[in-house]
């Protein structure tokens, strides 16, 4: 690890978390990412904060942010915005590079991260491959939003009489007791991507249940998201030796979900193996301080000092 005095940023929509490595009394949490504004001076404002908190001047910042778009990712910009503050170098990159090297750090391997959206990073001996991450809207298969908006597809099929009956269907009415009118609400509400998502842990809860309908969503999703991994494995792979795999997110704390994906993971592939992680993505944002320039990682980072 770098004796620099390096602050990392993991920065998601529903939560920020901070670590500064010169700083003592562990990581510091910030409300997440306003997506209706612009994302620097959001991210200049946390390492502000967290200097006057902890008393400690980073000279690097890294950061790793959900749904970094390249417009947004100008490093310079963001070492203009903190430069006052001593920062003398910032590195910034897509919080699938980050996931992967938390779980994976820097050795080849796949890792698919499932929570709200979806995104699976493969890394090979060369190249990087990145899969769906595409929102809500576009893509995201397998991911909490697809498994909520299945479950809602099904609810609604029940009741119109096109589809069998499910035990989804009350936790959906507990919300909406006026089944004919839930589409108006949901529609209307600013925070309907979260409420479609909040229902992937009904299904996941319905599916260890024995609900028919709730397993059928879980298998279907878990072959999404290792559809996605074998995409992005065969984007790199150059031979046949073992590839490992890490699935993080709270979409793998389905117990029906993971075990439909590890077995659709190792079907006709026996050199793809299911890992655990060796940390989390607030340890991949500090690797990428030492992230040695050669290694594929490097060329999907943005970098300034």
């Amino acid at each position: 690890m770098s004796t620099r005095r390096v602050l990392a940023i993991d920065a998601g929509q529903s939560g920020i978390k901070v670590r500064a490595a010169a700083a003592s009394g562990g990581d510091l949490l910030f409300p997440g990412i306003r997506t209706g504004e612009p994302l620097l001076p959001q991210l200049a404002s946390v390492v502000a904060e967290t200097i006057a908190r902890t008393g400690a001047p980073p000279d690097v910042v890294v950061a790793g942010i959900s749904g970094l778009t390249d417009a947004n990712a100008d490093a310079d910009a963001m070492l203009a915005l903190t430069a006052a503050h001593g920062v003398r170098r910032v590195v910034l990159a897509h919080d699938s590079t980050t996931s992967f090297l938390g779980a994976l750090g820097d050795r080849r391997g796949a890792v698919v991260a499932a929570g709200t959206g979806v995104v699976t990073l493969a890394v090979g001996a060369e190249t990087t491959a990145r899969v769906d991450g595409w929102g809500w809207i576009m893509g995201d298969a397998g991911s909490g939003y697809w498994i909520g908006r299945e479950a809602l597809d099904a609810v609604m099929r029940a009741y119109d009489g096109r589809g069998p009956t499910t035990e989804l269907t009350a936790a959906v009415s507990d919300r909406w007791p006026d089944l004919s009118q839930a589409y108006m609400s949901l529609q209307a509400d600013p925070d309907r991507v979260r409420i479609v998502a909040s229902f992937a842990a009904v299904v996941a809860r319905a599916a260890v249940a024995g609900d028919a309908v709730a397993q059928d969503i879980s298998v279907r999703a878990a072959h999404e998201l290792a559809q996605s991994v074998r995409a992005a494995i065969a984007q790199v792979r150059t031979d046949e030796e073992t590839f490992p795999v890490c699935a993080i997110g709270g979409v793998f704390g389905s117990a029906p979900l993971l075990e439909a994906f590890t077995a659709d993971l190792h079907t006709g592939d026996a050199s793809v193996r299911l890992v655990d992680p060796v940390g989390v993505g607030i340890d991949g944002v500090m690797a990428l301080a030492d992230l040695d320039t050669a290694h594929p990682l490097a060329a999907v980072t943005h970098r300034a000092g």
